[in-house]
């Protein structure tokens, strides 16, 4: 219980009879109301449970890492380290050179004092990577989505949007002035009807193409037909895919079998790519003109680092030149599936590395990763509001650095403790 209350104890919160001072400054009255209002709603979190504690790591992102105040090392079944690459000595020298020859950063936003070689590059191995025409980067994926529909949208246009897409998306879309549609998830027959009884000028769709917390694909194909169904544009956000999905890694176009099926995609450098930061968006030329012009996140943001842009640029060549890492994620995948399923838990999902293992009720959820932790095992318990009341979730994540003993140990962990708390009859 020591480790578990070390691990999950997290930030400090401000007591009614603590001193209102900073650095020997009292507060206004403005500040002094400010505190007893946030006060209040922070409590609300802790109340509801969904206070989101952050474990201080004291390694790099790797399958094994340290946590500050606790004693060995965890195996980390958390990461969207999918390829390994976050820590991959080849990236990181490249990170390094980048740093070396271009500097920590241009110190203002690329039209104003110009832009790198090295940006560049990227945006033309991105875009030839995707098959697409042109590319554009940003500082993360969640710029990219929050830039892209405000940008392209008009109160002519409409946008129809899956119901379990990710915030960035659903952010995205609040800020443009489009007629806005949410479909149930995944289901064609309801998108197909809201399509056919709209007349605005542009439709858009779009949707994730995996679903994080369930580690379920889109069903592209029947989406690309609607689309041209209804002369309707699609537009995916493939962060959970790039990389490593399908046989030489280009996504879920490539894993469905539909290259070319999505007319604009947009994607993470921050997960199977390097792991570090950034976004970007790729599609027609003149979008990504048009991004160029007006979309803020890149108007009003630096560009990312070149250390970051030099991590990406080695990263897509491993992924490029190698097939080694994706097969060898396929199989530890597939190891833990089968796995926790022999043991008699169920796994979500649709044969992808992002693996919920579904408990159902909250508590339970929260003491199998608790109990987790104490074997060494590092994973989240998700719960209400994040995924749907009953269907809490302890979601696991594979990567190509697992070796199979790490991937068995945490299965043979997950067995044991499942039938310690009763989710597995014995």
């Amino acid at each position: 219980m020591a480790l578990r209350s070390l691990l999950l104890r997290s930030g400090c919160s401000i007591n009614a009879g603590q001193s209102r001072s900073l650095h020997g400054r009292q507060d206004t009255a403005g500040v002094a109301r400010l505190r007893e209002v946030l006060e209040d709603r922070l409590q609300e979190i802790r109340k509801a449970k969904t206070w989101k504690h952050e474990r201080v790591l004291t390694s790099p992102q790797d399958t094994k890492v340290t946590v500050h105040g606790a004693k060995g090392e965890f195996l980390n079944f958390c990461a969207n380290n999918y390829l390994g690459l976050s820590n991959h000595p080849e990236v990181v020298e490249a990170a390094r050179e980048g740093l070396k020859q271009y500097g920590a950063g241009l110190s203002s936003v690329r039209f104003i004092c110009g832009t790198q070689t090295i940006h560049k590059d990227l945006e033309q191995r991105l875009s030839k990577f995707h098959g697409r025409e042109d590319a554009i980067l940003y500082g993360s994926c969640f710029d990219a989505n929050a830039g892209l529909f405000e940008s392209m949208l008009t109160p002519e246009d409409a946008v129809f949007s899956d119901a379990l897409n990710h915030a960035s998306i659903i952010d995205g879309i609040r800020l443009c002035k489009a007629q806005k549609f949410r479909y149930p998830h995944r289901d064609l027959k309801e998108l197909e009807h809201l399509l056919a009884h709209s007349d605005a000028r542009l439709k858009l769709i779009v949707t994730d193409l995996v679903f994080s917390m369930d580690g379920t694909v889109a069903p592209l194909e029947g989406l690309r037909g609607l689309a041209d169904k209804y002369r309707a544009l699609l537009a995916v956000d493939d962060s959970h895919a790039t990389g490593f999905f399908g046989e030489t890694g280009r996504g879920t176009e490539e894993y469905c079998g539909v290259p070319g099926a999505a007319d604009i995609i947009c994607s993470t450098l921050g997960k199977a790519v390097s792991g570090a930061a950034g976004g970007y968006t790729t599609g027609p030329k003149e979008l990504v003109a048009l991004l160029r012009n007006v979309s803020r996140p890149y108007l009003f943001s630096n560009a990312p680092p070149p250390p970051v842009v030099a991590a990406s640029l080695k990263s897509l060549e491993l992924v490029e030149n190698s097939g080694t890492l994706r097969e060898r994620l396929r199989e530890n995948t597939s190891q833990f599936r089968s796995g926790l399923t022999e043991a008699g838990l169920t796994v979500a999902g649709d044969g992808h590395p992002i693996c919920p293992v579904m408990v159902g009720e909250a508590p339970a959820a929260v003491e199998l990763a608790a109990k987790m932790l104490e074997r060494g095992i590092y994973v989240v318990a998700f719960s209400f509001p994040v995924v749907p009341r009953g269907a809490a979730r302890v979601r696991v994540q594979i990567s190509a650095a697992h070796s199979k003993e790490d991937v068995q140990k945490a299965v043979t962990a997950f067995a044991e403790v499942a039938r310690e708390i009763g989710i597995v009859k014995k």
